[in-house]
């Protein structure tokens, strides 16, 4: 009697394992993960998200236009800043910022990759500054909210020989705060 008394209590723990492992599997039926990532800044403005990796289309240029204007077509983009603040607590309000463009310079232009040559490009501001590579362009006033700069993109010629492909660069931006 003792040992069928001991094998229904062996046999009954094993049967409640079994049961609560299956109720257990059964309550995990799937997982998943969220990754995030963000950035705390202190600046007056943030740069919209969209605006930060562009992609500019030059389209396709004749070469007979560059040598005889020298340039080709301009095509226009933006960089959209949201969020503009000008308090910055314990410390003296933002007032001004400026944008610097940096990428292969070739003097005051900046220089294309590829196959073409003889061709490199230039970023002018809305107010007709011309953007030289690592240099500021002037001064511009903090305006609370969103606001969006806009810059033109030009081909020019950069007196090497000119050759016909395709060319891409790529070109940084920042802004400084004061």
């Amino acid at each position: 009697m003792r040992i069928k008394n001991t094998a229904l209590i062996v046999f009954s723990c094993l049967f409640s394992l079994v049961a609560m492992s299956a109720q257990a599997s059964q309550s995990v039926q799937g997982w998943g993960r969220v990754n995030m990532q963000g950035s705390i800044i202190d600046t007056a403005c943030a740069i919209a998200v969209e605006s930060r990796e562009q992609t500019v289309d030059m389209g396709i240029t004749p070469l007979a236009d560059i040598a005889r204007d020298g340039q080709g077509n301009s095509r226009a983009f933006s960089i959209e800043l949201v969020n503009c603040v000008l308090a910055r607590p314990g410390r003296d309000d933002w007032k001004q910022f400026q944008v610097t463009f940096d990428g292969d310079a070739e003097g005051a232009l900046f220089g294309v990759r590829g196959e073409a040559s003889g061709v490199a490009l230039q970023i002018t501001d809305e107010h007709g500054n011309v953007a030289i590579p690592g240099q500021p362009l002037p001064l511009t006033d903090i305006v609370p909210g969103d606001r969006q700069l806009n810059y033109a993109l030009k081909l020019m010629a950069n007196r090497h020989a000119l050759k016909s492909g395709d060319y891409f660069s790529a070109i940084r931006f920042k802004l400084d705060y004061f």
